[in-house]
């Protein structure tokens, strides 16, 4: 017995030898300055056959670990795009730190164990798509957006940077954040010519990247990834010029870059529409606002560092000054229960001149390898005055039913506090992670406003209602969130989370109306004030499962969610109202992937949303006195289903790339407008009563609405042309409910899109873009399904720059705008074209002389539609006008000693 009992214990020692498993960490680096890589790939082959065992993406700071790895031979390759692959054989017998891996951005004859690779030019690692930004050939001067909006899936769309019909949220440099959210501002700050490659993936949360435990909330996030060699030094460019009708501009951006310290100030004024600062003044929709005449002045700093080894900070500063002057005409299509409808037109002039301050920061420290605090306070001060008049008549069949002139002043304050701080702490079990989350913010507004208006209601008996009043609404807010979450490894692949959250906002609302009897006399309206006071304590308990082994992810949880909501209304009338809601809020994750360049992923969620104060304050608003609003404590939260199917495919080798997604939502409870019109006079409250034709909305809880979404890009590089061709489009039809007059209105609407571009990469000295945008649009409304409003929108555009001869440049920016289904007066084609022909002058091109014109055929407008459950309306807006200008502009570079400009062309 005692042998028998001898051998299964030596064949148990075997057995458990041969199934230890070890780990493999280290450090990605440049071999010219040591600089740390972010995002390399970094995976174990086998000798064999070259597949691959296991492998991982480097963090911010360059470091990487793979773990549960059985003992034997392999082959460590290690990727960064722009560089070439390093590559190393490996025997794994126990857990190995292999130290610093340096990259090399050239050819050089590597040690023997070293085997060498080509260089990579574009890779897919998970779901971060990464290319080379030398791949992509863009002017010397050319901004970082310019160089990603060549990138396969990249476009912009109505003004803002996409990603296979994502819009861009975040963008960060080295792994670091630019500029807080502003993402516009952070790639015209950024020259092309400092980037080595350009990084796409959905960012998680803070909590998620913290614990490891993925909880859904991603932004589309850019990190731009500069040339190692380019960290240290000074660059940017500034302009400034001078134009007819009185037009000017001057602004700046300078970088200083001192590797991990890194400060870029910006400054921008002028008086053309530009409201940040823009690297390419002739560029159409490049930081210009459409709306309007408007006047900027702004100035912007963004710090970041690391202080020593555990403390990094990063912090961005930003101050506005405008001036806005805008006049606009909106016709408004009514849905009622005839096919008559009501037909409101308006005209108005609105004048606006606002101050803001905005800060951002970010402070993490890293006590040791398992214990993080991470502090993000934002902060804002906003001030604001403004004029707006209006004249607006409402009509049925051509007879008039109403009118109103209105004249109104007012100013606000606006202040806003809020602050995520986070405590994460990693256990020495691999998984095993607690992270807290605090969250508070605060928030102040004060709004003051007088209004003179003269209302003809038209009956009968005309009657003519004068109105002078002024009102005050002090609006505060509190809030505060303690989330709790602890994940315990499951298994080798598994892992499980609980989390437990609790938190409240306190939302109070003040709001005092006067009548004005003389200048001096004021009388309290009652009708149309009141003072009010939200509560909302929720509480959620979470369980959460996920599973992650090779080229499978998924993930399922569950959530239990108590809100406790308090309504106190203290003025005109007492009353208090409380609700309890219990919510069940099911979700899961599922990603898989075909191979290193196919992947599929599934998403579904679930979410509740509470009203806001004000739609829950019942107090009336006659700002329109042809539209009155109210709000409604009665609200109850709304519900929400949300699901998302993925499918991405880049084969890195020749270029082509295609991405695919289809997505529905749909919601219960949802907070929608009911409106009634009213045909004779009526009171709808106490001491308000409104005449024929008058609109009265209040917030109400509806069914029905749902929406599907779908979308789909293609892109391939064209040799012939040295082109990139991509194409895009989609699909999306929307129901949304309404109640007008006690009845259910959907309005259901279809919405087709494709659009095809073609991007050059010829060379630095001649690019171009020409891209089309088609969409066409379907609007019907259950209750007047006679009337089928169809309209088309396109837009086509034309980029073309040329340097040529010596140091000769000239742009041209050329858009085509198409719209037709309008209303009369309202369709139009037009074509807006900016130029500006500049000469190129001292040392190495830094400075250029060039005359500008913007909209050279003076056709410039501003022409939209929208739609809502309640009406369809067109609109139209003052625009900037022809204008030629003068421009001076100057390139700033200046790095580090013992790199000349040519080794900077060359990396």
């Amino acid at each position: 017995m005692k042998y028998i009992l001898a051998t299964l214990t030596c064949l148990s020692c075997i057995t458990s030898l041969f199934a230890q498993e070890y780990s493999i960490s280290g450090v990605v680096k440049s071999e010219s300055d040591n600089s740390t890589f972010p995002g390399a790939s970094v995976v174990l082959l086998s000798p064999k056959d070259s597949t691959t065992v296991k492998g991982t993406v480097t963090d911010l700071d360059g470091k990487f670990k793979i773990s549960d790895i059985q003992k034997g031979e392999y082959i460590l390759q290690a990727n960064f795009v722009g560089f070439h692959a390093y590559k190393q054989q490996i025997a794994i017998t126990k857990d190995t730190n292999l130290g610093d891996i340096l990259l090399v951005e050239n050819t050089k004859v590597l040690d023997a164990v070293q085997i060498s690779a080509p260089a990579v030019a574009a890779m897919q690692k998970g779901d971060t798509s990464e290319f080379s930004a030398k791949a992509y050939k863009t002017a010397p001067d050319a901004s970082s957006q310019e160089l990603i909006e060549k990138l396969p899936g990249i476009a912009t769309e109505d003004g803002k940077l996409q990603a296979n019909g994502e819009d861009i949220q975040v963008i960060l440099v080295d792994g670091k954040p630019f500029f807080g959210g502003d993402v516009k501002t952070a790639l015209q700050n950024l020259p092309a010519d400092v980037v080595a490659s350009v990084q796409i993936f959905d960012k998680k949360s803070d909590k998620a990247a913290l614990s490891g435990f993925d909880d859904g909330n991603q932004q589309k996030t850019i990190n731009i990834i500069t040339k190692p060699s380019r960290r240290v030094g000074q660059f940017g460019k500034s302009n400034a010029g001078v134009g007819t009708n009185g037009t000017y501009r001057a602004g700046a951006s300078v970088n200083f870059f001192n590797n991990d310290r890194r400060v870029t100030v910006t400054g921008l004024s002028n008086n053309i529409n530009t409201t940040r600062y823009t690297a390419d003044p002739t560029n159409i929709g490049d930081g210009l606002d459409q709306n309007g005449l408007i006047k900027t002045n702004n100035i912007g700093i963004n710090f970041g560092d690391d202080i020593g080894d555990k403390l990094e900070v990063n912090a961005s500063y930003q101050f506005s000054h405008q001036n806005r002057e805008e006049n606009q005409q909106k016709l408004r299509d009514y849905t009622i229960t005839s096919d008559s409808g009501q037909i409101y037109d308006e005209n108005s002039y609105y004048n606006r001149t606002a101050w803001e301050h905005r800060f951002r920061g970010k402070i993490e420290y890293k006590h040791d390898e398992q214990t993080t605090f991470l502090m993000r306070p934002v902060i804002s001060l906003k001030h604001q005055n403004r004029i707006n008049n209006f004249d607006g008549k409402t009509t049925s069949n051509g007879a008039p039913i109403n009118e109103t002139e209105n004249t109104a002043i007012g100013n606000f304050q606006d202040y806003d506090y809020n602050n995520s701080l986070f405590f994460s702490k990693k256990f020495d079990k691999q998984g095993r992670t607690l992270t807290t989350h605090l969250h508070t913010g605060w928030h102040t507004n004060e709004d003051f406003s007088g209004r003179q208006a003269e209302n003809i209601y038209y009956a009968e008996e005309d009657s003519v209602d004068l109105l002078n009043q002024e009102t005050t609404r002090d609006r505060s807010a509190l809030s505060w969130r303690v989330q709790t979450s602890y994940t315990e490894p499951v298994g080798k692949h598994g892992m499980m989370e609980l989390e437990y959250q609790i938190g409240d906002k306190i939302n109070d609302s003040n709001k005092l109306t006067y009548e004005l009897a003389t200048e001096e006399q004021k009388v309290l309206d009652t009708a149309l004030s009141n003072t009010f006071q939200s509560q909302y304590m929720q509480q959620q308990i979470e369980v959460g499962y996920q599973f992650n082994k090779n080229k499978l992810r998924l993930q399922v949880e569950g959530e239990y969610q108590m809100t406790d909501m308090r309504n106190d209304q203290v003025f005109p009338e007492k009353f208090h109202q409380s609700r309890v809601f219990i919510s069940l809020l099911p979700s899961a994750r599922v990603d898989y992937q075909f191979n290193d360049n196919q992947r599929v992923q599934f998403n579904y969620n679930t979410w509740t949303q509470e009203p806001s104060i004000g739609q829950l304050q019942s107090v009336i608003d006659n700002s329109n006195p042809l539209h009155i609003q109210t709000g409604n404590p009665d609200l109850d939260q709304s519900f929400h289903h949300w699901a998302r199917t993925r499918f991405w495919s880049n084969d890195m080798e020749t270029g082509k790339s295609m991405y695919a997604s289809v997505s529905t939502s749909f919601a219960t409870n949802l907070i929608r407008s009911a409106t009634m019109i009213a045909t004779e006079k009526t009171e709808v409250a106490d001491g308000v009563e409104i005449d024929n034709g008058t609109r009265f909305t209040r917030p109400i809880n509806v069914d029905g609405y749902y929406k599907i979404h779908s979308y789909f890009s293609y892109g391939e590089p064209v040799e012939l042309l040295q082109s990139n061709f991509r194409v895009n489009g989609g699909y999306t039809f929307m129901q949304n409910p309404g109640v007008v007059n006690e009845q259910i209105s959907n309005t259901i609407s279809s919405n087709y899109r494709l659009g095809f571009s073609i991007n050059s990469n010829i060379s630095e000295r001649l690019d171009f873009n020409l891209s089309t945008r088609s969409n066409f649009r379907r609007v019907e409304n259950s209750l007047r399904p006679s009337i089928d409003n169809r309209f088309f929108y396109q837009t086509t555009r034309f980029k073309y720059r040329w340097v040529f001869g010596d140091g000769f440049v000239y742009r041209a920016d050329l858009k085509h705008q198409l719209n037709t289904g309008l209303a009369e007066g309202y369709d139009n084609t037009s074509f807006l074209l900016n130029m500006s022909a500049g000469k190129k002058f001292l040392k190495d091109d830094k400075a250029e002389i060039s005359i500008n014109v913007y909209d050279l055929f003076a056709q410039n407008n501003n022409v939209s539609r929208q739609f809502s459950e309640l009406y369809v309306e067109d609109r139209e807006s003052t625009v900037l006008e022809r204008y030629f200008m003068l421009t001076f502009t100057y390139n700033i570079r200046h790095f580090s000693a013992g790199t000349t400009e040519e080794d900077f062309k060359d990396i």
